[in-house]
């Protein structure tokens, strides 16, 4: 029997394989939540460089009082990277959840992206 981890492990390989082969050259918006936090970067990954992140354990995150585990802090962090993306001159993505499924901080996260002028 497999473990959880060797699972996730598999389902992050297969996800990240499948993102290459459509990417298309566009930089990568990659999530990764913990129970505490969540965390975004877009990473441009022909040159290994990261063109923006955000995360709800800076400063200028903590001190609006968001927690950083609930819908409301993914979104105030999905508009902040689409920002700073945007600045950077990133206007397409291809968006890479993880092992995550696209339901709850993940969804909401990206919805704000989104409407934060990212496309994916």
């Amino acid at each position: 029997m497999a473990s959880l981890q060797g699972l996730q492990e598999r389902r992050r390989k297969r996800l990240r394989f499948q993102l290459r082969r459509k990417s298309g050259g566009r930089p990568r918006l990659s999530v990764f939540r913990s129970s505490k936090n969540i965390h975004v970067q877009v990473i441009d990954d022909a040159r290994g460089v990261t063109l923006a992140s955000a995360s709800t354990l800076e400063k200028s995150v903590r001190e609006a009082g968001k927690t950083g585990a609930d819908i409301a802090a993914a979104t105030v962090i999905g508009k902040l990277v689409a920002e700073r993306a945007v600045k950077a001159g990133v206007k397409e993505v291809v968006f890479d959840r993880g092992s995550y499924l696209y339901h709850g901080r993940v969804k909401a996260l990206a919805e704000a992206a989104r409407e934060g002028g990212l496309s994916f």
